[in-house]
């Protein structure tokens, strides 16, 4: 029973391994004994063994005879043709890029222009109210100024009252004091 079981295991993975030959053949993977067990869940050994192992060179085979084909039918790109695609295709990294910096920069200008045509009419408002601003406190100075002024005039008069006050109050005490002695 154990030795049925075995052999049924290894029957269904050999099948495995020939169903995932079929497929990569069909989807035009490229074949390898790697690629096989990966696919197949399968250790390598066993892609390697008798009657696997054949199967799959066959297909190998098969698959470069194919290329071949391909290449001669013009179907297959040579080294040579996907080298100027390379160049070609660098080539126009570079135009773009090139293109791309210009148009970059040609934003940051127009954007630049913007900011600084808002910012001088901004600035612009901002001067003509520091102007009006500047004129109310240069009248409010002016009339703080005339009220210094008028009430230091006021001081120095009542100055010259209370010094003429306290000359008359003296000359009178000492009137008085001769009076009374």
């Amino acid at each position: 029973m154990l030795l049925e079981s075995r052999q049924k295991a290894s029957r269904e993975k050999r099948a495995r391994v020939l169903a995932v030959v079929d497929q990569m053949k069909a989807d035009g993977d490229p074949i390898t004994f790697l690629a096989v067990a990966r696919r197949a869940g399968v250790s390598n050994w066993l892609v390697y063994a008798e009657g696997v192992r054949e199967h799959i060179e066959a297909a190998r085979a098969g698959q470069a005879v194919g290329v071949k084909r391909q290449r001669k039918e013009g179907a297959v790109a040579s080294a040579a043709s996907l080298a100027t695609d390379l160049e070609f295709a660098r080539a126009q990294v570079r135009t773009l890029t090139e293109e791309r910096d210009r148009l970059r920069a040609a934003v940051q200008r127009s954007l630049g222009e913007r900011v600084d045509a808002v910012s001088a009419k901004d600035l612009l408002a901002r001067v003509q109210e520091l102007s009006i601003a500047n004129q109310r406190l240069a009248a409010e100075l002016a009339r703080a100024e005339a009220d210094r002024d008028s009430l230091q005039d006021d001081l120095a008069e009542a100055q010259d009252d209370l010094a003429a006050a306290r000359t008359a109050l003296r000359n009178m005490m000492r009137d008085q004091n001769r009076d009374s002695t």
